[in-house]
């Protein structure tokens, strides 16, 4: 059975396994609620650990699964209730006499206050106000928020929930994402500040009414208990490297979902900490066509910053694969490819390596990049990468031994970087957030790319014709496209062209500020393969040595 940390009835039986991906392997099955002792934690606003990272260390994505799902299980009773219920029975149980005193909560107060009445005394209302207080009307097929769950779990891509006899026939279909794909999560990463975070939670568009107005979880009146689990949250966790480096670990938005870097919060204390003469390294999740670009587009714009120079991190194995080498399968010997020299295969991967490069000057910031030395490299392709990384444009190409040195190994990397970022840049954003949407996709896939166009599902188009209507066209683009090419087809290699984009369809995440288009197949469940790596994690109960995760 699955289990969740949320009183969520339409759980109560489902059915998993419903999509075209799991080839007709549906079956029936039933969720039980898991209730577990919530740890104290001291009033520390930092916690600071070495040497091992705990796998459960900074509780984000716990608290972001518990806050979705209290979001998903108040939809479905919402709607359940209000289909069955008069309006009358919903207003006193939404507005109850507590010791003969009734009253609005703040919250209330609020939807009050948005829906035109400003009256502030439940026995006020007229008919016609109580039921456009207590009526979200909610329609099921328009319900775009997905339940998360924290594991690969590729049968709950498309599930039928409500199918208890309690559910009185409202049963619908939904599926779960990855708890790093959550809107919280992205919110996490970008917000500043409680006050920052409780408005974006509240502006969370959860679907729509049968009249096409956007439902918010200030609506559902779930805010302030969302803003209550995310409270410890959303402070960063410090912690240190082997050798010491201070370093912040906090968010982890799904980088093929949502913008994929650290958050904005992490960036702003680490920087306050080292001080004007200082520097501050932070992941822009993987690929400039993907993280870089999000990075950018998305969470600069949002925390003001703007970078100093980009290292582009590359590997010869990497460029060997966008060369033409062969398919590598987890669990198996690397081909010889990737083991012995092979210059040409090098020098045909790094067509992807400086289009890469050229995807950071489009941003006018200037690249160094990195080479992440495996033993297996020769120098003879050690060079080559360097020599064709710096006649494409990049300012310092570096080759770094970190992987067998430690930090002793990415000394020449820190040099190259403290010199490039004392250089002014020009830095600059892709696109301009007032044209269309629809020009805004166009520009990443043409410019980033390197499609010639795009194409949207009559899906997609409809979606956009939505977000427009409610107000959401000026929204950065956060594209969900697969991290594996350029393009949106994984086995395409090196730098494709002459490709269409195709996006399946759009989604729309308004508390953490984007919009999302679906590029292709990209799935925001991923799936376990036939030999998952649990195979060989396990656990040493005497040392308490954990084995296997890398």
């Amino acid at each position: 059975q699955i289990v969740v940390d949320t009183n969520d009835r339409f759980l109560r039986k489902i059915t998993v396994g419903q999509a075209n991906t799991e080839k007709g392997h549906a079956r029936q099955v039933c969720s039980r609620y898991c209730l577990y002792q919530k740890l104290q934690k001291t009033a520390y606003s930092l916690y600071f650990f070495s040497i091992q990272f705990n796998l459960h260390l900074t509780g984000d994505i716990h608290a972001i699964t518990a806050a979705n799902n209290l979001v998903a299980a108040a939809i479905d009773a919402r709607i359940l209730h209000e289909a069955t219920q008069s309006d009358k029975a919903l207003y006193s149980r939404l507005v109850p006499s507590v010791n003969g005193v009734r009253c609005f909560s703040p919250i209330q107060m609020a939807r009050l206050q948005r829906l035109g009445i400003n009256k502030s005394d439940p026995s006020d209302l007229t008919p016609e106000e109580v039921r456009a207080f207590v009526r979200l009307d909610l329609d099921p097929e328009k319900v775009t928020w997905q339940r998360v769950v924290d594991t690969n779990d590729r049968f709950l891509r498309k599930i039928t929930v409500g199918q208890a006899n309690t559910e009185k026939g409202h049963a619908r279909q939904t599926q779960f994402d990855i708890a790093v794909a959550s809107e919280i999560m992205a919110i996490l990463a970008l917000t500043d500040g409680l006050a920052d975070m409780r408005a974006r939670l509240g502006r969370m568009v959860v679907g729509s009414s049968r009249n096409g107005q956007s439902i918010t979880a200030d609506d559902l009146g779930v805010t302030g208990a969302l803003a209550v689990l995310m409270k410890d949250a959303i402070k960063p966790t410090l912690m240190q490297t082997l050798e010491g480096t201070p370093v912040f670990v906090h968010a982890g938005p799904f980088a093929n979902i949502a913008h994929g870097n650290s958050s904005v919060l992490a960036d702003k204390l680490a920087l306050k900490l080292v001080g004007e003469e200082g520097y501050v390294v932070t992941e822009a999740g993987f690929g400039a066509d993907i993280g870089m670009e999000k990075f950018f587009n998305i969470k600069c714009r949002t925390s003001g910053l703007r970078p100093d120079v980009v290292v582009l991190v590359a590997t010869v194995r990497a460029l060997k694969m966008h060369g033409g080498g062969p398919n590598v399968t987890a669990g198996v010997p690397l081909p010889k490819e990737y083991i012995n020299e092979n210059l040409q295969l090098v020098a045909d991967g790094c067509s992807n390596l400086k289009k890469q490069i050229q995807i950071a000057h489009l941003f006018g910031v200037p690249v160094v990049v990195a080479l992440n030395v495996f033993k297996t490299d020769t120098q003879a392709e050690i060079d080559m990468v360097c020599c064709i990384a710096e006649a494409s444009g990049a300012s310092a190409a570096v080759q770094c031994h970190h992987w067998s040195r430690g930090g002793r190994g990415s000394v020449e990397l820190a040099h190259a970087v403290k010199k490039v970022a004392s250089q002014k840049n020009h830095f600059q954003f892709l696109y301009n957030l007032q044209d269309s949407i629809v020009e805004k996709i166009r520009t990443i896939a043409q410019k980033v790319y390197g499609a010639d166009d795009i194409e949207l599902s009559p899906e997609a188009q409809a979606k956009i014709d939505h977000y427009n209507q409610q107000g959401f066209g000026a929204l950065p683009i956060c594209m969900a496209k697969t991290h594996l090419s350029l393009s949106h087809m994984p086995e395409k290699k090196g730098v494709p062209t002459g490709f269409i984009l195709p996006i399946r369809d759009i989604r729309a995440s308004i508390g953490a500020g984007f919009i999302y288009p679906l590029v292709g197949t990209m799935s925001t469940m991923p799936g376990l393969p036939t030999r998952p790596c649990f195979y060989d994690i396990d656990l040493d109960p005497v040392t308490e040595e954990i084995k296997g995760l890398f």
